[in-house]
């Protein structure tokens, strides 16, 4: 049977608990929710796919403090005019973004689509 922690140690645990994370800590965890966030709204346009369409696009997002997509643009085409645009309204698709914890900012994203 584990022994129970003693009330020193529990204590010191949510110590640890309270501690703050790192402002690059925080920021690397916001980018990885706002592109989870972006990717489940991802789909995959018909016409790209029935011409073998593939690639990455790379947008830069801009994004208010409040969360919301302000604007996009097109930082690294992906080879299909398709996928381009795709990438460009995806982001707005997304809906509203959690805010960044630094007030209003920018994030480039790639964005992939592979034929399975």
């Amino acid at each position: 049977m584990p022994k129970p922690l003693t009330l020193p140690i529990a204590l010191g645990l949510a110590a640890l608990a309270l501690v703050p994370q790192t402002a690059s800590a925080q920021a690397a965890d916001w980018i990885k929710s706002v592109a989870r966030t972006i990717a489940s709204k991802q789909t995959y346009p018909r016409s790209a796919q029935m011409r073998g369409e593939e690639g990455t696009a790379k947008v830069k997002v801009f994004i208010s403090a409040a969360g919301a997509v302000e604007r996009t643009e097109l930082v690294s085409p992906s080879g299909s005019s398709t996928l381009d645009r795709e990438a460009l309204s995806l982001p707005s698709r997304a809906g509203q973004l959690p805010p960044p914890p630094g007030g209003a900012t920018t994030v480039t994203l790639p964005i992939t689509w592979k034929l399975l």
